[in-house]
């Protein structure tokens, strides 16, 4: 199936050296749904781990509220699903996909670290944003391999 474009969108893809391959370079819906849940789950383990080992350094931040399970989760997941759903569309505007996707994910996560700084500014302590901050980071670090990996771009979009 080959989509086609408007001029307008062909011109500002040539600028970001695009080459819309479209569907051809996404990955299979199979892959695709297998790599975002194992994103989802590998991103709550490393923020797990990252919230008990900030709480067990600094026992102070025990009762700190953006540490808490409930707290974070929802914006972790929310934030792997759009990452996720940002990797097919990468594959139908890339033909080789994952260095503009690696590119976006460093900064969307840049982007992300906005409102740790915020409450940071607001007086918020300091071992429990830079703790939120580590969190964004293992996020990116683990669903950018996840998906890259786990649901490649189909062959025949690597011309």
């Amino acid at each position: 199936m080959t989509i086609e474009f408007p001029a307008g969108a062909r011109r500002f893809a040539t600028a970001l050296r695009a080459d819309l391959p479209g569907v051809a370079g996404t990955p299979t819906l199979p892959r695709f749904l297998l790599a975002a849940v194992l994103s989802v789950l590998l991103s709550l383990a490393a923020c797990a781990a990252v919230a008990a080992a900030t709480v067990a350094l600094v026992p102070s931040l025990s009762g700190y509220g953006h540490l808490a399970w409930q707290d974070w989760t929802k914006l972790t997941v929310i934030g792997i699903v759009l990452a996720s759903l940002g990797w097919p569309i990468a594959g139908a505007i890339w033909s080789r996909a994952r260095g503009p996707f690696l590119i976006l994910t460093v900064l969307v996560t840049v982007v992300s670290l906005a409102p740790d700084v915020w409450i940071l500014w607001q007086g918020q302590p300091a071992g429990g944003v830079v703790s939120l901050m580590v969190m964004h980071v293992a996020v990116a670090v683990v669903t950018y391999p996840t998906l890259v990996l786990v649901a490649p771009q189909r062959r025949r979009a690597l011309r």
